[in-house]
């Protein structure tokens, strides 16, 4: 079988970095995350990481499997406590959450641009439980395919510092008036962080102004000004955890960039 060709610009190049990230780890003697469907993925893309491979800072490739393991531990939890719940994956790209952690009782939805959701579609599984939607997540218009609103979980992941901050206040807005409740799960920078991954992470890669980094914020819980429903209930720098993981020797630019606020990774409700 020949492998996909699929054709990516501006941010959506950003899509196969984590991909590609959690496909390295997976194949590690002892893997601290197991992907085995981000293995397959990037095993059927006809696509050169050679420049992914030689450009990528470890980091950055370390903060992708601490990411993944903190949302996979709150979606576990999420779902021994709604085994019949609803998970929303904003902004999902190559994404693959599902095959790790699902229960088969939950229902999925996936959403991100039909560009993207088409790529989506030629490389992964939809299924009735499992809904691809192929709109922009200002696009409205995606709500109404939602069957439940009520303890919905959110998660979005890489995503969150490509919109302005106006847009993410909209969004998070749009959230409270659409579900009776809901947690959201995502990973955000400081204001120091956006200009790092501006200058390391996307320069250094190749790609164009359109995949720069745009929101950070220093104090998350800053965000439950813009509406009395919302509450932090979990914040943490991105290494605090997984740096743990590691040999004495590699933890030092994690406890950096910690101390340093670069990444972080939280929990708030709306409602």
């Amino acid at each position: 079988m020949e492998n996909s060709k699929i054709e990516l610009k501006g941010v959506q190049e950003t899509l196969l970095l984590p991909l590609w990230g959690r496909a390295v780890e997976t194949r590690k003697e002892k893997p601290l995350l197991r992907d085995i469907e981000a293995v397959r993925i990037i095993d059927s893309i006809d696509c050169n990481f050679d420049q992914i491979s030689s450009k990528v800072n470890p980091l950055s490739r370390a903060s992708w499997i601490a990411r993944s393991i903190y949302f996979d531990d709150k979606i576990k939890n999420y779902l021994e406590k709604n085994p019949e719940g609803t998970i929303i994956n904003i902004g999902c790209g190559l994404d693959t959450t599902y095959e790790r952690v699902n229960n088969g009782k939950a229902m999925w939805y996936e959403v991100d641009f039909p560009e993207v959701i088409e790529i989506r579609r030629q490389l992964i599984n939809e299924t009735s439980q499992r809904k691809f939607l192929a709109y922009s997540v200002f696009n409205e218009e995606w709500y109404s395919e939602i069957s439940d609103t009520d303890n919905i979980l959110i998660m979005i992941a890489g995503v969150i510092y490509y919109f302005t901050e106006n847009q993410a206040q909209d969004l998070f807005r749009t959230f409270e008036n659409k579900f009776k409740k809901c947690t959201i799960i995502f990973d955000y920078s400081s204001l120091r962080g956006i200009k790092i991954a501006n200058r390391k992470v996307i320069e250094d890669s190749g790609m164009d102004e359109d995949a720069y980094l745009k929101w950070g914020i220093d104090n998350i819980k800053e965000i439950e000004k813009w509406s009395h429903r919302i509450k932090v209930v979990d914040n943490m720098k991105m290494f605090t955890e997984h740096r743990k993981k590691y040999p004495v020797s590699k933890r030092l630019g994690m406890w950096i960039s910690d101390a340093l606020s670069v990444m972080s990774l939280a929990q708030i409700t709306i409602g």
